[in-house]
């Protein structure tokens, strides 16, 4: 075969790959997350402290579709509260675009943010006293956002008494707060966070002050919400039991989206079903991908390392050679 042949069948796999490449981004939308829900991109919030500049977000990039059940973790200071915060209205980015349905809430005035926070988004927080009115009834408070929207009486009673009963705590309406154990005060709050029929439902930690099997009927309450509402539900939490819950774990790691996992249900050849996990590697807007500790220690990755692209995938090097260890004389 004539050289030159040789070096371009050679070449082929990679010039082939570039080329596909370059088509897929080409024909990639405009707009970021055009089709999303929520869209976070390359997300920044930076707080000052007694002359400290802290970033809590550093870029994010996120994309949550409509109906998806997501939970978002991370350790603590990885970011999630103050993502969560952004996405409630509750609190003002520093720069990037964040977008929840039509709202562009970097835009937002602050009385377009409370009609926001009234009729788009819920909120649960994770300390239950926070959620509900003390002397109200359970009822009683999930009719009192509908009557802030100027719902009719009537009207108010037949909902909430519906959504109560959506939630599994129907035999609550009558009591106050003092009157209900932990787990059904978070489920008569997710009632309340849905008075007024919200697209999204943002829950704080919900089951942070629960036990094991409490908690496993508020997620199994939300999990229903989001089934027969149809409701958009995002869950912040360092639990990662959790995750195990829903479709989608979002992990945050220093103030940006590191990894996720996908649940899917797969069929056994006997015909059982199971679920399915898989974690990938987010790479973000900007071509960042956060490696694993344990694969940067592994090989020593520190600094500057080499790229290499195959015709399937894209090889990280170290640029220097590893020193030897015990298991390479095995």
């Amino acid at each position: 075969m004539d050289p030159v042949d040789e070096l371009s069948v050679q070449d082929a796999p990679a010039t082939t790959t570039l080329s596909a490449l370059e088509e897929r981004a080409r024909a990639r939308p405009e707009e970021f997350g055009r089709t999303a829900l929520i869209v976070c991109e390359s997300l920044v919030r930076i707080y000052q402290a007694e002359g400290i500049e802290v970033q809590a977000l550093q870029g994010l990039d996120l994309l949550v579709e409509a109906g998806e059940l997501v939970a978002v973790v991370g350790a603590s200071g990885s970011g999630k509260s103050t993502l969560l915060s952004v996405l409630s209205g509750l609190d003002v980015p520093t720069a990037g675009r964040v977008r929840v349905g039509p709202w562009d809430l970097m835009t937002m005035t602050a009385r377009e943010r409370v009609q926001y926070r009234r009729s788009m988004v819920g909120f649960v927080w994770q300390q239950t006293a926070r959620n509900l009115v003390p002397y109200l009834t359970a009822a009683e408070n999930v009719a009192l956002p509908m009557a802030l929207a100027g719902r009719p009486g009537r009207a108010r009673r037949a909902d909430a008494t519906g959504l109560l009963d959506v939630l599994g705590v129907g035999y609550c309406a009558d009591r106050r707060p003092a009157q209900m154990s932990g787990g059904e005060q978070q489920r008569v709050a997710i009632a309340t966070a849905l008075a007024n029929s919200p697209q999204v439902l943002f829950a704080d930690e919900p089951t942070g002050e629960l036990d094991t099997a409490t908690s496993a009927d508020v997620l199994g309450a939300l999990r229903s919400v989001n089934r027969e509402l149809g409701t958009t539900v995002v869950v912040v939490t360092h639990d990662p039991g959790v995750s195990e819950h829903v479709q989608r774990t979002v992990e945050i790691r220093d103030g940006r989206t590191s990894t996720e996992v996908l649940r899917r249900t797969a069929t056994r050849d006997d015909g059982s079903e199971h679920v399915v996990a898989e974690e990938f590697a987010v790479l973000d807007r900007a071509g960042r991908v956060q490696l694993p500790r344990e694969y940067r220690e592994t090989l020593d990755l520190v600094g500057r390392v080499r790229l290499a692209l195959e015709r399937s995938h894209v090889e990280i090097h170290p640029d220097r050679p590893r020193a030897a260890g015990p298991e390479d004389a095995r």
